[in-house]
This record gives structure tokens, C-alpha cells and sequence, in this order.
């Protein structure tokens, strides 16, 4: 198990924001192992499949620069103009093999930890120019390990080289009895799989080196209980503060409300321990809107910032009930209550008439319908 400097164990897995504070630093996982075997293999290949047609061309372009008639030789234009014609001959020879390399130069590194660009790692570091930490690095278990790998790529590749000359031995000889184009042509061909069983003894390496790699990886990201107490710290605040934050959030609400009350068609309270504060614009909404509520000291403030606009309060505690808990503030009221809140706000309309000489006085509210499925009973 892993410790920390302070001596504690790593215990814990790496959480998310630890894996990605790594990705930023350009901490992935990486394997060179598997970045050769890419480059190797996807070489050695490029050369069976291609090198019979640049063995050719490169032939052709060394059987006609030695077979230049004598005014070229003289020159020195012509010369320029002829080796600037083989040149971009062998270029576009050796292009396929070149493009090969390259593609498989991006992704041998992508395969392992994905494409990552960090600005953060192409910065200097003081640490990296520090003797002593060279020394740690050098005498590191990391370091061990690279030994380990270098001493096994050298018996496998040796091992791999003996197997394949050993075969290819009856080949080696013939080529000396050939002519000259076919011998270089035949060359090519054993060069080409030599190398390629060669780069396949890389396979081993690198199937024992990603595994470690991703291991070690880990290992270095694993987190103390206590670093992943802090990071929920950081990351969620402290108790205090988030319980400060949310009473700042509950007092900023709640002024906006009470700044709404004077602006509702009516407040219905429970009489005490409930009130809402409702208003109907039929140009913005096809329902009312709940403009405030509150229960106990609340509901007795948004009664007196009521009467003091001379909004009506009017007192009906199973509708109260009902909006209070079925309805969020700027919200409009569930459907069930439509008919109920459509009663109250016309025996509103019609006692503001009575009161401006316009009417008759209207009678007691009436028994207001509320579906069984929004009643709250007190």
C-alpha cells in the first residue's frame, strides 16, 4: 500500500477531480514501450509492402545518375536540376513508408491515456534541475524497473535475433551469388522480416509494461482519507459557510417576496399559520400566479404588508393549505385549483365594487371546491 510524506497510507482510490487536476499537470499514464512496438511494427510492415517498389525506384535513380552524358557532368546547373529531380523521386518513394511512421508515431501515445496537450508540463520546473532529486529518480524503484525492461528487451531481441538468423541463413548465403539488382531486391525482402519478427519480440515487453504502467499510475493518484476529506471540503465548502450561504439565499428570497405582496390581487390565509399571496394577469398567464408564501411569522408579515397596500386578505385555510403546498413561488396554481381560486378572486372583484358604490355588498365566501388530491387537512 502507498504512503504519503507525512507517512499515511493511501488507502483511497483517486477521486474524480484528483484524475483530472493530473490530466491538466500532464500526469497520464504512458508506456515508451508501447510507443516503440507502434513504430517498429507499423515500420518493419511499411517495409515488406513497400519495399520492393522503393528498392526499384532507388535503382532507377542510382542507374541513371551514373549514365549522365558528359555536357550534364560539365554543368553545374544541370547537376543542381538533376540531383534536385532524384531527390524528389526518393521522396515520393519513401513517402508511404514516411506517412506510415508517422501516423503510427501519434498513435502509439494516443493509445495509452488518449491525446493530451498541457501547457502546464512544458513549463520549467526548478525541482527537475535539482541534483538530489536526480539522484532519488536514479536510485528509484521507477528507475529499477526501467533497468529491468532494458536487460529484457535485450535477451528477448537477442533471442528473436538468433531464432530468425539461424533462419535466414540460407538466404544470407544466396544473396552473395546473385547479381546486383536482384541480390538488393532480395535484401530487402530478409531485412524486412528480420526486422519485423524482431519488433514482434517487442510484444512481450510492452503487454508486461502497460499493465505496470497503468498500476503505477494509480499508485501515484491514490489519496489519504484525509486528502479526500479536504478535497470535499474544497470542493462542497465547509458546513458553516454552505449553511450561511444558504440563510443569506433564504433572506434574499424572502425580501424579494415581501417586496411582491403589494403587487397581488389577494393574500388567503389559514388565518394564523398560512398565508398566500395570489395574482391573476390574464395577458401573461391562462392561470394565477403564487407571488408569496409563508407559514407562521411569515405568513403574519405578508398579512401586514397586505393590509398596509390594501390588498385583500381574505381567510379560507383549506385553500390556503392546498396553494402552500402544492405551489412554488412565480409558479401558477395546479389546474384542480382553478375553480376554487376563480370564486375567490370574483368575490374579490365583486367587493371592491361594493366598496367603490358599484354594487352590492356580496354574501359570505362560499365553500370553495379543493380535489382530495391537493387538500392538506389541518
Amino acid at each position: 500500500m502507498a504512503e504519503s510524506e507525512s507517512g499515511a497510507d493511501k488507502s483511497e482510490e483517486p477521486t474524480g477531480k484528483r484524475l483530472e487536476e493530473s490530466r491538466k499537470k500532464g500526469q497520464i499514464a504512458r508506456s515508451k514501450e508501447l510507443n516503440t512496438l507502434a513504430v517498429t511494427l507499423t515500420g518493419t510492415v511499411a517495409l515488406i509492402i513497400f519495399g520492393a517498389y522503393m528498392g526499384n525506384v532507388l535503382m532507377d535513380i542510382m542507374r541513371g545518375n551514373f549514365s549522365l552524358p558528359r555536357d550534364v557532368l560539365m554543368s553545374e546547373r544541370s547537376m543542381a536540376l538533376y540531383l534536385l529531380a532524384s531527390g524528389k523521386e526518393a521522396l515520393l518513394a519513401t513517402q508511404p513508408f514516411l506517412i506510415a511512421l508517422l501516423i503510427a508515431s501519434i498513435a502509439g501515445p494516443i493509445a495509452l491515456g488518449g491525446w493530451l496537450f498541457s501547457a502546464e508540463a512544458l513549463q520549467p520546473k526548478a525541482s527537475r534541475m535539482n541534483p538530489l532529486a536526480g539522484l532519488k529518480r536514479m536510485f528509484s524503484v521507477q528507475a529499477l524497473v526501467e533497468l529491468v525492461k532494458a536487460l529484457a528487451k535485450f535477451l528477448v531481441i537477442l533471442a528473436v535475433a538468433l531464432v530468425v538468423l539461424a533462419l535466414d541463413q540460407d538466404d544470407l548465403l544466396a544473396i552473395a551469388n546473385e547479381p546486383v539488382e536482384p541480390a538488393i531486391l532480395h535484401s530487402l525482402k530478409v531485412v524486412g522480416w528480420s526486422a519485423f519478427w524482431l519488433s514482434c519480440g517487442l510484444i512481450l515487453i510492452a503487454a508486461v509494461d502497460v499493465p505496470f504502467q497503468l498500476w503505477s499510475h494509480k499508485q501515484k493518484l491514490m489519496m489519504t482519507k484525509q486528502e479526500v476529506r479536504d478535497e470535499y471540503k474544497d470542493t462542497e465548502g465547509k458546513p458553516e459557510v454552505k449553511g450561511r450561504i444558504r440563510q443569506l439565499q433564504r433572506e434574499m428570497a424572502e425580501r424579494r417576496m415581501m417586496q411582491a405582496v403589494p403587487q397581488a390581487d389577494v393574500v388567503i390565509t389559514n388565518p394564523t399559520h398560512f398565508a398566500v399571496a395570489l395574482k391573476y394577469d390574464p395577458e401573461k398567464g391562462s392561470a394565477p400566479v403564487l407571488l408569496a408564501k409563508g407559514g407562521d411569522f411569515l405568513a403574519l408579515k405578508i398579512r401586514e404588508i397586505a393590509q398596509e397596500h390594501q390588498v385583500m386578505v381574505l381567510e379560507s385555510p383549506a385553500l390556503a393549505r392546498a396553494v402552500y403546498y402544492s405551489t412554488e413561488l412565480d409558479q401558477e396554481i395546479p389546474a384542480g385549483l382553478y375553480l376554487a381560486v376563480a370564486q375567490v378572486l370574483a368575490y374579490v372583484y365583486q367587493l371592491r365594487q361594493y366598496r367603490a358604490g358599484k354594487g352590492k355588498r356580496p354574501g359570505p365566501l362560499p365553500d370553495l371546491p379543493i380535489p382530495p388530491d391537493l387538500r392538506r387537512d389541518g
